[in-house]
């Protein structure tokens, strides 16, 4: 059967990504409008009316923007913990009691025969998590917008095929920015965005002979560039003794403005 994804969207403009896994379809966060979402499903060639819920990571905008828009239209039921529940009430507007669901971090769910694991990271929101997805044979992990990777973040997602994974910045482009000191020292923080070094140098501790491929997601229009992402973290992962030929392992793009091709988990 196999699990396929497709990132819609990533960056600060807005996120979403679609899992598929036989008759299932989940979408992670509705980060853009419903028409912007509804555009990106058709070069998917996918609708709204495939999808059996919406997994949210944090309440913050570029996360939930249509999420509550989506819910209504297509009658989706939204998974969040509590604390997420709470933070984001007044944003999504009404939604039915049978479609407010609440995924606790750390909790397990089964879509069909695909589990859904949340594991906390560290973030500027009342909870946020990310998600892996699991079928037995093949694994996809989803962890952006965390400060720095913790060690329950890397025990999460060690064993995975495919990584979705937070390059937000470069640290440099960041401090030179035209963004007030306070966001830049918030983003610099452990509880906001991570670096392309970072990512590198996580990256280096994961890699184990399993992860195939990695996307590297939510980078910053204003502060980074996908070649220069790419270029740092495979600076970092080196200088930390990790090399890699092509065929082994890829750094692959996301984009703010398109969607990433389909992607199955388990092939090569």
């Amino acid at each position: 059967m196999g699990i396929y994804f497709t990132v819609l969207s990533s960056g600060s403009t807005g996120n979403a990504t679609v899992i598929q896994h036989g008759g299932t379809s989940l979408m992670i966060d509705a980060g853009l409008s419903a028409k912007r979402l509804e555009a990106l499903f058709l070069e998917r060639e996918i609708s709204g009316t495939e999808l059996d819920g919406i997994l949210v990571t944090h309440e913050h905008s570029d996360h939930i923007k249509g999420l509550g828009a989506m819910s209504r239209k297509y009658n989706l039921p939204i998974y969040a913990n509590t604390n997420t529940w709470a933070a984001l009430e007044k944003s999504v507007g009404a939604i039915p009691e049978e479609n407010r669901r609440v995924f606790e971090t750390g909790e397990q769910h089964d879509f069909g025969s695909l589990r859904v694991e949340s594991f906390g990271i560290s973030h500027d929101a009342a909870e946020p998590v990310g998600y892996t997805f699991d079928d037995g044979s093949e694994k996809l992990s989803v962890a952006t917008d965390l400060g720095y990777m913790s060690d329950k973040v890397r025990d999460a997602i060690a064993d995975s095929d495919v990584l979705v994974l937070e390059a937000n910045h470069d640290v440099e482009l960041l401090r030179m920015g035209r963004y007030p000191w306070n966001t830049k020292r918030r983003i610099l923080s452990d509880i906001g965005h991570l670096s392309n070094e970072a990512a590198g140098a996580a990256l280096s501790e994961l890699m184990n002979g399993r992860i195939k491929r990695t996307y590297l997601a939510h980078l910053s229009r204003d502060h980074n560039m996908m070649d220069l992402a790419k270029m740092t973290v495979r600076e970092a992962m080196e200088s930390r003794g990790c090399f890699y030929k092509d065929h082994e392992f890829k750094l692959c793009d996301t984009y703010y403005d398109r969607p990433t091709p389909w992607d199955r988990v388990g092939e090569p």
